[in-house]
């Protein structure tokens, strides 16, 4: 199949080019040729392990109210999809440091956009702001400094997902969007569909895969040290320069290559590594896939998103940033920062969950579910040993995750 690159610059808040999409086809020698370069999985972005696997793939750019320019990657339905005129759009947004590779890394019929694809829906990925995909600003020029990184995931929410939504509706004509968040994806869900309510009538439905608004009861290593050391790190981090948290570049993929390949003997280690923050679950990984998943992960992020949620691990709420109580009073007019109403959330919320979750813990997906404006159903994934990654790499993904998301849409949410 031929690789379709759309380049298509919007114009959501900021005008950034033509209003006329630039549309390019490639050849069948450019696709072959473009196959050729790519030489792993570990290296090759979203589009070509799209293209490489036999799907249509589309790059859009979309630009938000405060000057970030997202790209956002396309995979439309199938040819050998069910046949309709009008395809359900579907949005899937990544978890903490992830991007739009969680959802295509594991391969056709394992990974859920070409499951989603294959099911005849029209599949967005969205990357936030601060991924490699997302890095770049109608202003702001120097993409590795404390300007560009002033953010966290309340601007992913607030800003980030209203525009991919406008503009995936406006793309295909559609009035609503399926909209499945992971982990991240979830937090920034509901931040949106709190504070902008209007964008609740624009959801069809909400999948909530391991939902994080809550985290008191958090077992993950990673977010519990931050916890504990949350202000010396905060003032180390700026000290040393480093807005972004673990950045992804050639020489953590480089690591990932050599001692996550499947015929390394460092092969475990990194598998330990990863369930120390997620949850143990060996059986349900293929550690053949730890190179590709470390060469894509982590994809970016900003100090302040991991510390935003390490805040809430002490506080127990589901609230702002919190700053020193004079800039509270400035921002948010209190000395406190004020918590997100979860009640807002109208639109309909289906909450998967699991018990050996160390990010997203049973009392805390249960206690936010209560609070939601329209909540449908908790649906406990029926596997003992699922963690926070299974969502997007466990082996059984599909039988308990995908397939139970699209039965759900098929039975209740289908015009």
């Amino acid at each position: 199949m031929k690789l379709l690159l759309i380049l298509v610059v919007a114009s959501v808040g900021f005008a950034i080019a033509d209003d006329d999409a630039e549309e390019k086809v490639w050849t069948e020698d450019e696709v072959e040729a473009l196959k050729a370069s790519v030489t792993s999985d570990v290296y090759a972005t979203v589009p070509e392990l799209i293209a490489q696997n036999g799907y249509t793939a589309e790059i859009h750019y979309v630009t938000t109210e405060d000057g970030y320019i997202l790209q956002m990657h396309r995979i439309p339905a199938t040819p050998t999809s069910p046949a309709s005129d009008d395809k359900p759009v579907v949005l899937l947004m990544h978890a903490l440091l992830g991007s739009a590779a969680d959802w295509v890394i594991m391969g056709p019929e394992k990974g859920f956009a070409y499951i989603l694809a294959d099911a005849g829906y029209d599949v967005w990925l969205g990357n936030a702001r601060g991924t490699k995909y997302s890095r770049n600003h109608t202003t702001l020029t120097d993409f590795t400094g404390p300007d560009f990184w002033y953010f966290d995931w309340h601007e992913i929410g607030y800003y980030d997902q209203p525009a991919m939504i406008d503009y995936a509706l406006e793309v295909t004509g559609q009035e609503k969007v399926i909209f499945i968040g992971h982990s991240q994806g979830t937090t920034t869900f509901y931040v949106m569909a709190s504070l902008r309510p209007e964008y609740n009538d624009k959801i069809k439905v909400m999948f909530s895969l391991a939902p994080i608004a809550y985290v008191s009861h958090c077992k993950s290593v990673l977010l519990q040290f931050v916890d504990q050391f949350e202000y010396g790190l905060s003032h180390l981090l700026k000290l040393i320069g480093a807005y972004e948290f673990l950045p992804n570049g050639s020489f953590l993929t480089k690591i990932g290559s050599v001692y996550c390949n499947e015929d390394a003997l460092t092969r475990y280690l990194c598998s330990n590594v990863l369930f120390l923050i997620t949850g143990f679950d060996i059986s349900n990984l293929n550690q053949t896939m730890l190179s590709a998943i470390f060469g894509h992960t982590p994809a970016g992020a900003s100090t302040r998103q991991i510390l935003h949620y390490a805040q809430l691990i002490r506080s127990g709420k589901f609230g702002y940033y919190d700053q020193d109580w004079i800039s509270n009073l400035f921002n948010y007019g209190s000395i406190e920062a004020p918590d997100y109403n979860l009640t807002a959330v109208t639109a309909p919320v289906h909450v998967f969950y699991s018990t050996n979750d160390y990010f997203s813990a049973v009392e805390d997906v249960e206690k936010h579910y209560t609070e939601l404006g329209n909540p449908i159903e908790m649906y406990r994934v029926p596997y003992k040993k699922w963690n926070h990654v299974d969502y997007l790499w466990g082996i059984t993904a599909k039988e308990f995750v995908y397939d139970p998301v699209i039965s759900r849409i098929k039975a209740n949410y289908s015009d």
